[in-house]
């Protein structure tokens, strides 16, 4: 046994002169080259293990003399060419682990006569042709993965008449026709995954009740019919992915019994209807998304018992009736889309509790005032297409305005009579209003920061950091309409100080329970570092439960944000006039240069660990600057390994999944995926990409499959304001292909494979000739390098 133990080079050929040798296991090496036709010397050979190398080359043919072989993986190599005949021949198989290869050709038929197969696995390989029509009619097959390949024809039928089937998955290929009615009565499924290929008729009626069944997923096919009622008996079904199909008919009530469902897909069908109050009784649900069918009638207020539902998309159907206000219960939603549909009424004022990221309630019948911490999430955009909406302040929709008939009437009426009192009258009935709202508000504020741990004065603690001098009173007064966002640690309010000059700073209120850590952290680290491209800190203030860390006001927000608000703003015109390619070269090279400064020029290191694109803020000048560092670490090697797990899915260096040792390279890999929102103007993590899969993974296989320019952010690569000729243009696109290269890298499976953040600035500048450097970049961003008030 020679598995992971760094060996390199080619296998040796001493190792094939061990004539007694039963099992060969070098995997998880870095070995080369190709597998020497001398392996068919070890006759007693019943396993072997190459898996995790860097292989090459063509299977041997020599592998045919091994006739007691039972068990092959060969996975995870760079093996290439079809299975040779003498291997295919071979009667003993069991274990068969071909996958993430460059394999080729077809699946042997004689592997359909094979009596002892239990496990085979050839996913991310190039076979084709006919999958054999008797695979799994003769052996106990517990698992078959097959995904990811070009296999076309009929569906295998045969692959559970051994009734030990757990494992099917055959996604990503091109088989067509009907899906087998022999899957009706497998019952020992676990996990069945057949999406994204040409698949059509109805469903197998007895595959809805499957007993236990986890994931069923034949999305992204043609499939016709309904859901059975039947599929009330899928006790353990945890994921129902039917989306991208032709169903249709009502969604059945008895869905609502599926009680460890957790994902439900049903887009772009044509099911009809009403949603059944019953989804409210599925207490672990996290994603609902019925976007793009024929619904009609209310929006279930049961909705609200889905306690853990952190998306909802009902988009695009016809739904009517008013907003549930029950949907306010739903502490963990993140992102909630209504879109296109007719619903009615207001919007309920109670949704501000929520802490959402994404809005969408365009192109419906809203009436009333849009309440101000909703409109800060993603703009009048999200609220469009509703006349009868309107806003307190200056917004694309309207200022919302009191309707009173009789008053209207009456005050006509008086204005023409005595125009001087009546103004009179106002003028005084204003000022004593503001005078007892202001001191009512006081009251309100001190009476309720009182019961929570404390009140406005000088008993808060206030520990300043940076000018300007801050008031404890105006701080902790600020009211929900300067509310500009809400995170996971708190919201944030935009507040123009009075005695300030016309300075504006930005307020965040912590959440209770981590806001202590939160605020120590913060203290920590940003009371200690100055840079251009960290957030400047200017003072935090505290009393019992309530505390206040008061920053610099960033103006445009977020990267994430500008950059969504680009995926809404219509064309190309619109996106560039918020963020062409030099501007966002401009922002990769400052969130850069101030990682950089985190990772080596404070001693000891900070690492960061929640990099990502919301914790890029925007001033003015699109200078960007990191921010959130309440889960940052100081790099002592006491403390490189952490008790407790951190960071945002997507930006999660893969190490991480195994190992709770954090180093600056997991903050090199988050940066990785900033790069590719920006270059490619996509999400971290997209259903687009496949259960589980992220914007890495989505490259990789896009890379692998079509041209460079199938990547790019179509909405940069064409001429933008400050490029506008085609020259400009194609210098865009070469940068823009130079950055994605760096992307690459910084993203590396290994740590050991992805550069230090001073490595990065370097490839982004390259001494004034890379893509983000000045003389890199077209004329109008060289003249902004040159400019104080840009740099």
């Amino acid at each position: 046994y020679l598995a992971s133990s760094n060996l390199r080079g080619v296998i040796p050929e001493s190792i094939f002169e061990l004539a007694a040798l039963e099992t060969l296991d070098m995997s998880m090496n870095n070995l080369a080259g190709v597998i020497p036709a001398a392996i068919g010397n070890l006759r007693q050979l019943w396993k072997i293990e190459l898996y995790g190398n860097n292989l090459t080359g063509e299977l041997p043919p020599e592998l045919g003399r091994l006739t007691g072989l039972r068990e092959i993986d060969v996975s995870r190599n760079q093996l290439s060419g079809g299975i040779p005949p003498e291997l295919a021949a071979l009667e003993g198989f069991e274990v068969i682990q071909l996958y993430r290869n460059n394999l080729s050709g077809q699946i042997p038929a004689a592997w359909g006569e094979l009596r002892s197969l239990k496990s085979f696995s050839a996913y991310e390989n190039r076979f084709s042709g006919e999958f054999p029509a008797n695979f799994g009619r003769f052996s106990p097959l517990n698992s078959v993965d097959i995904s990811e390949n070009a296999f076309s024809g009929p569906f295998p039928r045969h692959l559970c008449d051994g009734k030990n089937l757990q494992y099917l998955l055959a996604l990503q290929n091109g088989f067509s026709g009907e899906l087998p009615d022999e899957y009706s009565s497998c019952d020992s499924l676990q996990r069945f995954r057949i999406n994204k290929n040409k698949l059509t008729g109805s469903l197998p009626a007895g595959l809805w009740g499957l007993p236990a069944v986890t994931i069923i997923d034949v999305s992204d096919n043609g499939f016709t019919g309904s859901i059975s009622p039947a599929i009330g008996d899928a006790q353990s079904l945890n994921q129902l992915w039917l989306q991208n199909n032709h169903l249709d008919g009502e969604i059945p009530p008895e869905i609502g019994r599926l009680g460890q469902l957790q994902k439900l897909y049903l887009s772009n069908n044509s099911f009809s209807g009403e949603i059944p109050p019953e989804i409210g009784s599925l207490s672990q649900l996290t994603a609902l998304h019925l976007e793009e069918n024929a619904l009609t009638g209310r929006l279930p207020g049961e909705i609200g018992g889905c306690a853990r539902l952190v998306e909802i998309d009902v988009s695009r159907n016809a739904l009517t009736g008013p907003i549930p206000a029950t949907l306010s219960a739903l502490s963990s939603l993140n992102s909630l889309n209504l879109s296109h549909n007719a619903i009615t009424g207001a919007i309920p004022a109670q949704l501000v509790v929520l802490k959402l990221s994404s809005v969408d309630f365009s192109s419906n019948r809203l009436t009333g005032n849009v309440p101000p911490a909703l409109l800060v999430i993603d703009g009048d955009v999200a609220f469009a297409g509703n006349p009868g909406l309107c806003v307190g302040g200056r917004s694309e929709l309207g200022v919302c305005k009191v309707e009173d008939g009789r008053r209207d009437g009456l005050a006509r009426r008086s204005l023409v009579l005595v125009p001087v009192l009546v103004s009179a009258t106002l003028l005084l009935v204003v000022g004593i209003l503001f005078v007892s709202y202001r001191s009512f508000k006081l009251e309100e504020l001190k009476k309720r920061d009182m019961e929570q741990g404390g009140g406005c004065g000088a008993e808060w603690k206030l520990e300043s950091f940076h000018p300007p001098e801050l008031d404890a009173d105006e701080i902790c007064a600020v009211g929900e309409e300067n509310l500009i966002g809400s995170g996971g640690t708190g919201r944030v309010y935009r507040l123009a100080l009075k005695g300030g000059g016309g300075t504006v700073v930005a307020v965040k209120r912590l959440w209770k329970g981590d806001a202590a850590r939160v605020m120590a952290a913060e203290m920590a680290i940003l009371g200690k570092i100055r840079h251009r491209n960290i957030l400047k800190l200017h003072a935090c203030l505290s009393r019992g439960e309530l505390n206040f860390i008061v920053y610099e006001y960033m103006p445009r927000g977020n990267l994430y944000q500008a950059l969504r608000r680009e995926a809404k703003g219509g064309g190309c015109g619109a996106a560039a006039a918020e963020l062409d390619w030099a501007r966002r070269c401009k922002i990769a090279l400052g969130a850069a240069k101030g990682l950089m400064y985190l990772h080596h020029d404070c001693t000891p290191a900070i690492i960061h660990r929640d990099i990502k694109s919301t914790n890029i803020l925007l001033d003015d000048d699109y200078e960007a600057k990191i921010a959130d560092f309440g889960i940052a670490k100081i790099a002592a090697e006491d403390s490189a390994e952490f008790s407790c797990f951190a960071g945002t899915h997507g930006y999660l260096a893969p190490e991480l999944a195994y190992s709770m040792k954090v180093t600056e390279k997991t903050d090199v890999y988050s940066f990785g995926v900033v790069l590719l929102e920006l270059v490619t103007g996509r999400s971290p993590i997209d259903p687009a990409f496949g259960e589980g899969k992220d914007i890495v993974f989505w490259l990789s296989t896009k890379l692998a499959a079509e041209s460079i320019d199938d990547v790019l952010d179509p909405r940069v690569a064409a001429p933008s304001p400050s490029s506008s000729s085609a020259a400009a243009a194609a210098r865009d696109r070469e940068d823009m292909i130079k950055v994605l290269k760096v992307a690459v890298l910084c993203t590396a499976k290994l740590p050991a494979g992805r550069p230090t953040m001073r490595d990065v600035v370097k490839m982004l500048t390259d001494a004034g000739a890379g893509p983000c450097s000045p003389r890199g970049q077209p004329p109008a961003a060289r003249a902004c390098a040159r400019s104080k008030s840009c740099c």
